[in-house]
C-alpha cells in the first residue's frame, strides 16, 4: 500500500522507546503517536491520532502556505531536523521544553509517505542548568548561615526567623537597604523550605518596562507582538513547584501588580498573547528597599497586593546597625578574595579597622566588600593599610570628628535592648522620628520599621 505506514508491524518498537514518538502524514495529519508522546503532550492517542500537527504548536515549526508547494512543511523541503529545541504548547495550556529529531519517512520505491518525530523532553535538562547557574552564583557565600555572616542579636534573630519562614508555603517580602544581603535570604528561604529541589527563579522587577516586564514574568506566545518569534516560557512557568524571587518589587507597575495579584489569589496566568490560563504552584518572595506601607497611603503601590505578599515579612539591618559583626565579615571577605587572587594579605591595620568600625556604610555589606576588593588590587602583601583604600573612602574616614559624636543620651541608648531604645529615642525627640533615627544612628525607616515591629503609636503630631 502506496500511502500507508506499516502502523501495527512497528507499534510494539515504539511502545518500547522512551522519546515521544510521533508519525506526520505529507498532509500534516498526526497518523500515530507512542505513549511517551501523550505523556508528554497531555493528549490522549485518540486525540492527536488524526489531528493536524499544529495541535501542538511548536513554535520552531516553519510552514510552507504557497499553493505552488507540494507539501506544507518546512521539514518536507530540508528532509532532517537534529537537536532541534523548542517550546511545544500542552494540553493543559503549559509549555514543555524539548529537543526535537525528526527525518523523513519513505517506502520500499522511495515515494514519500511521512515524517518521523523524536520529542526528548528537555525540562531536566533545563532544570539542571538552573540549578547549577543558581548554585555558582552562591559558591562565595559558605560562610555563616547560607552565607550570611553575623553573630550579632539582630542576624541571630534573622537567622531564626528565616528557618520559621521557610517551613511556610506563605509568601515572604524581606525589606532591607540595598546591600544588606537580601538575595541571600530569598535563597536561604529556598534551600531551607520544602521546595528545595525545585527551582529557585529571580527576577528585578525594576529592570524592564511594563509591556516587556509581563513578557518576562509570564512569557508570551508566537506572533504576540512583532518581535516575537517564538514562544517564551516566563519566569512564573519556569518556577513551577519551586520558589519565585521578585526583587525590587516596589518598582513594580500598578498595571503589572494587578496581573501579580491575581496569580497570587489564583495560582494561574495567562501569557501575553494567549487567551488559556496556565496553572502554576509558585511560593513568591519578594524583596524591596522601599517602604511599601507609605507607598500604598500614597498611592504608588496596591493596598492588596501589599497586604498579600506581606504576609512574613523579614527587615534586615544596616551594617551601621551591626558593626560587632564587621570583623567577621572582613575575614570572611578576605578569605575568599585571597583564593581568588591567589595572594595571602594577612588582614587590614588596626587603623583601618578603627576607620571600618567608625564608617556608616551607606552601601552595607556591598560596599563592605568593593572596598576590599579595591584594596586588593593594590595591596601586594602583608595587611590593608589606610593609603590601600579607595580615596573616597580614606576622605570620608580620614577625620572621625565628622562622624556624629554619641551624646550622653545616645550612649545610654546602645546600652539598651531594641525595643526600650526605640521608646526612649522618640521622647527625647517628641516623636520626631528622623531626630529619633539620629538618636539611635539609624535610618529614619529603620525607626518606622520598629514602631510598626513593637505596634509602637505616636498620639502626637509633632513637625519633621
Amino acid at each position: 500500500m502506496k500511502n500507508s505506514v506499516p502502523i501495527d508491524y512497528y507499534k510494539e518498537i515504539f511502545e518500547t522507546i522512551d522519546d515521544a514518538l510521533m508519525v506526520v502524514g505529507p498532509k500534516g495529519a498526526i497518523l500515530t503517536v507512542n505513549s511517551a508522546m501523550e505523556r508528554l503532550s497531555g493528549y490522549t492517542r485518540e486525540e492527536l491520532v488524526g489531528a493536524p500537527c499544529t495541535i501542538l504548536n511548536c513554535d520552531a515549526c516553519e510552514l510552507i502556505m504557497t499553493k505552488s508547494e507540494k507539501t506544507w512543511c518546512m521539514l518536507f523541503k530540508t528532509g532532517k531536523v537534529k537537536g532541534k529545541r523548542c517550546l511545544m504548547t500542552k494540553k493543559d495550556g503549559s509549555y514543555a521544553s524539548v529537543a526535537q529529531d525528526a527525518s523523513l519517512l519513505n517506502d520500499s520505491s522511495g515515494e514519500l509517505i511521512g515524517v518521523l518525530g523524536v520529542f526528548k523532553d528537555a525540562s531536566e535538562i533545563d532544570r539542571k542548568d538552573k540549578k547549577i547557574q543558581e548554585l555558582s552564583n552562591v559558591c562565595d557565600n559558605t560562610s555563616g548561615f547560607h552565607g550570611m555572616v553575623g553573630k550579632s542579636r539582630s542576624m541571630e534573630r534573622i537567622y531564626q526567623l528565616v528557618e520559621q519562614a521557610a517551613e511556610s508555603d506563605a509568601p515572604v517580602v524581606i525589606y532591607g537597604e540595598s546591600g544588606t544581603g537580601k538575595e541571600l535570604v530569598a535563597h536561604a528561604l529556598h534551600e531551607l523550605g520544602r521546595r528545595r529541589n525545585g527551582p529557585f527563579v529571580q527576577f528585578n522587577c525594576a529592570a524592564l518596562n511594563e509591556s516587556l516586564l509581563e513578557s518576562e514574568l509570564f512569557g508570551h506566545a508566537k506572533g504576540a507582538f512583532t518581535g516575537a518569534f517564538k514562544h517564551r516560557m516566563g519566569r512564573f512557568e519556569a518556577a513551577q513547584g519551586g520558589d519565585m524571587f521578585l526583587d525590587e518589587i516596589g518598582e513594580m507597575p500598578l498595571g503589572s501588580q494587578v496581573k501579580l495579584l491575581r496569580v497570587l489569589e489564583t495560582k494561574q496566568f495567562e501569557r501575553v498573547g494567549d487567551h488559556r490560563p496556565v496553572h502554576v504552584d509558585v511560593r513568591v518572595i519578594t524583596a524591596t528597599n522601599r517602604d511599601l506601607s507609605h507607598m500604598v497611603s500614597e498611592g504608588a503601590f496596591r493596598h492588596d497586593l501589599f497586604f498579600r505578599i506581606n504576609v512574613l515579612p523579614i527587615h534586615l539591618p544596616p551594617l551601621r546597625e551591626k558593626i560587632g559583626d564587621i570583623p567577621r565579615l572582613v575575614e570572611v571577605i578576605m578569605d575568599g578574595l585571597n583564593k581568588k587572587t591567589q595572594k595571602a594579605l594577612k588582614g587590614v591595620s588596626p587603623d583601618v579597622m578603627k576607620d571600618f568600625l567608625a564608617y556608616r556604610w551607606p552601601g552595607n555589606i556591598r560596599e563592605l566588600k568593593s572596598t576590599l576588593e579595591y584594596a586588593f588590587v593594590v595591596t601586594e602583601s602583608g595587611v590593608i593599610q589606610r593609603e590601600n583604600l579607595p580615596s573616597f573612602h580614606r576622605e570620608k574616614t580620614a577625620v572621625p570628628e565628622l562622624e556624629a559624636t554619641p551624646s550622653a543620651a545616645n550612649e545610654d541608648l546602645t546600652q539598651l535592648d531594641e525595643k526600650t531604645a526605640l521608646l526612649k529615642a522618640l521622647r527625647q525627640s517628641r516623636g520626631n522620628r528622623t531626630e529619633a533615627a539620629r538618636l539611635l544612628g539609624v535610618h529614619r525607616m529603620t525607626v518606622w520599621n520598629r514602631m510598626k515591629k513593637y505596634g509602637v503609636r505616636i498620639t502626637n503630631r509633632f513637625d519633621e
